[in-house]
């Protein structure tokens, strides 16, 4: 978080508890006026009954007005204590949820201003890219094997940018409840396999490995599908050396089917594998890492798994890396 906006959460914080402290000490203050004029009225009351006994056979009248007198104390006590209480409770219980939102809004605007950030950087880099190699083949004269090579790497740049905008429209139909989803049946097998072979064309430095089950049938929308298997391909080539392998598996387990995208990277720790799942969440500072990203891949990756009745989770790849599973629960 930047210095100025921490200097403003700070600020508000310290507003925000001595308003807090300031409600609860009127609160006390009150209650404890309460009481003691409880209790200076009853002694007021008891002194007047006092100076009406004048002889004996008025006596049990004054222990019974004092009983009454006494009963209406301890009545009044308890009327303050409960009101007292109910009002701390729901003191407390607004000062929560006001936290609370006001937190989430914070930390929302945070996510936001990352996320335009990284939308901005991942849009400039691959228009830079494809500008300047498209320059460049314009104003020299090149061989065929460099045009190639320039041709390749704006290619592979257009399919980064169209994988992000992708995610972006996605991910915004599905939030607004907009996208209008097709359920058809298709080969997951294949689609893996396609996914897969259009990643080892796009980064053919990098090993790329396959132990796919053919003929996995399923339920489901093949544009979801397919946006869901890329951005897990993605993710693992983004946090992993490229002389390492990426490792796709797909097996079906009785009516199950499970993929497995595993890499040997940098790892995830344990407090950061279910924040990762969230929208706009990055591991790290965004002013500061390196790796690029939006924080969508995954959100969209587990809505899109939940759609189509399926569960995601990640774990461990010993001695380094992680394995990203969804298990599908219902399968041809």
């Amino acid at each position: 978080m930047p210095t100025s906006e921490k200097k403003s959460w700070y600020i508000t914080s310290i507003a925000y508890w001595f308003l807090l402290l300031y409600i609860i000490a009127a609160l006390v203050w009150w209650f404890l006026s309460l009481v003691n004029q409880s209790n200076a009225m009853a002694g007021y009351r008891a002194d007047q009954l006092r100076y009406t006994v004048d002889s004996v056979q008025h006596r049990a009248a004054y222990d019974s007005q004092l009983q009454r007198i006494n009963e209406e104390k301890r009545r009044d006590a308890t009327k303050y204590t409960a009101e007292g209480i109910t009002f701390m409770f729901v003191i407390f219980i607004g000062a929560f949820f006001v936290y609370r939102s006001v937190r989430k809004q914070v930390r929302m605007q945070q996510q936001q201003q990352n996320f335009m950030m990284a939308v901005t950087h991942e849009l400039k880099t691959p228009i830079a890219v494809a500008r300047l190699n498209l320059e460049t083949m314009q104003k020299h004269q090149l061989d065929v094997q460099k045009q190639q090579k320039l041709i390749q790497m704006t290619l592979q740049e257009t399919m980064r940018l169209h994988s992000l905008t992708s995610n972006i429209l996605v991910s915004s139909q599905l939030e607004a409840g907009k996208y209008q989803q097709t359920v058809e049946d298709l080969d997951l097998s294949q689609l893996t396999i396609s996914s897969v072979e259009d990643f080892k064309q796009r980064f053919a430095d990098r090993p790329w490995e396959m132990e796919i089950t053919p003929d996995i049938a399923i339920e489901g929308d093949p544009l979801l599908l397919q946006i869901m298997v890329n951005n897990l391909l993605e993710n693992a080539h983004k946090y992993s050396n490229r002389g390492t392998p990426v490792k796709v598996v797909l097996k079906r387990t009785g009516s199950k089917a499970t993929l497995q995208v595993i890499d040997e990277g940098i790892g995830i720790a344990d407090g950061e594998k279910k924040k990762i799942f969230d929208k706009f969440y990055r591991i790290g500072n965004e002013e500061t890492r390196k790796t690029k990203g939006t924080g969508l891949g995954l959100h969209l990756c587990r809505k899109i798994a939940k759609d189509h009745r399926a569960e995601i989770n990640v774990t461990n790849n010993l001695p380094s890396g992680s394995i990203f599973t969804i298990t599908f629960h219902r399968i041809g």
